[in-house]
């Protein structure tokens, strides 16, 4: 396996390698707080050749007698993403060696690519561990009624993959879900949007889902919210309680809608946050 092309990072016995399923396309009309002309200019100046792409991140952590996926892709669903499979296999692993899934939310860009064309699982022998209240969100058949056109779909591709993982379902609340891996409530983008804090001989890394889509704005500006937070309020205090969190820390993080790079650190300088990616 080629570090070039897949990003990997120690942490004491856990390798955590990003996987990209490619990328979605994102209008800046979706964010609000900033005028799209002002997102432009910070996607340009951050060197951003398509101003509206966004990466799809996963990631594989191994160790401990385990070979977990946390987020499973968009799938190809919306001509979105649909590289993790082929991907996988390019770094040697294969779907029916993943035992776990950690999901950090059910939007379809992270689940879409947990069941195949066929509606089959795509990791047939994979455990899918999501926190209770985002189970809860989409199965809630009045939350479906009162959804726009558009979230329909994302009940029905949720729905999709709880169902045909059903026999393999896994909620928790809080605390350890793993040995090593903990989870931490990030609330806002949706109802039970959790991050994954991977711990080992004294070394960290954060996966921390949908904190930003858009990196380069909204580290910098994080009260810059999108239309696909389900509390655009909440979505905000929770990003900029967590960049002040781990730029204080130091703690690498992870995230679906990173660069291909895949790990970065969050540094202040004065009061703003500056995103600087792991070599």
């Amino acid at each position: 396996m080629s570090n070039l092309i897949f990003p990997s990072q120690q942490v004491g016995e856990f390798t955590i390698t990003a996987v990209s399923d490619g990328y979605l396309t994102a209008s800046l009309d979706f964010l609000a707080n900033i005028e799209a002309s002002e997102a432009a200019r910070l996607q340009s100046d951050a060197g951003q050749k398509a101003p509206d792409a966004v990466h799809i991140n996963c990631y594989v952590v191994r160790g401990a007698g385990r070979t977990i996926l946390i987020d499973g892709g968009a799938g190809g669903i919306k001509q979105w993403g649909g590289r993790l499979k082929t991907n996988l296999l390019l770094a040697g692993i294969e779907p029916s060696s993943i035992d776990t899934i950690l999901l950090t939310h059910a939007h379809p860009d992270h689940v879409g690519g947990l069941v195949n064309a066929d509606g089959a699982t795509a990791f047939p022998n994979a455990e899918l561990v999501v926190h209770q209240r985002e189970i809860r969100f989409w199965q809630d058949d009045g939350n479906l009624s009162r959804a726009s056109e558009r979230a329909r779909g994302n009940f029905l591709i949720a729905r999709q993959v709880f169902d045909g993982y059903r026999d393999r379902v896994r909620t928790f609340d809080t605390g350890d879900v793993l040995p090593g891996i903990s989870a931490m409530p990030l609330p806002g983008h949706t109802d039970g949007h959790t991050g994954y804090l991977i711990e080992s001989g004294n070394q960290g890394v954060l996966v921390w889902g949908d904190i930003v889509h858009f990196p380069h704005i909204q580290i910098q500006r994080p009260d810059v919210t999108i239309a696909f937070d389900q509390d655009a309020t909440m979505a905000a205090d929770t990003r900029s309680r967590l960049l002040d969190r781990v730029s204080a820390e130091g703690l690498m993080i992870a995230g679906m809608h990173l660069g291909e790079l895949g790990f970065a650190r969050i540094k202040r300088t004065g009061g703003e946050y500056g995103l600087i990616y792991e070599a």
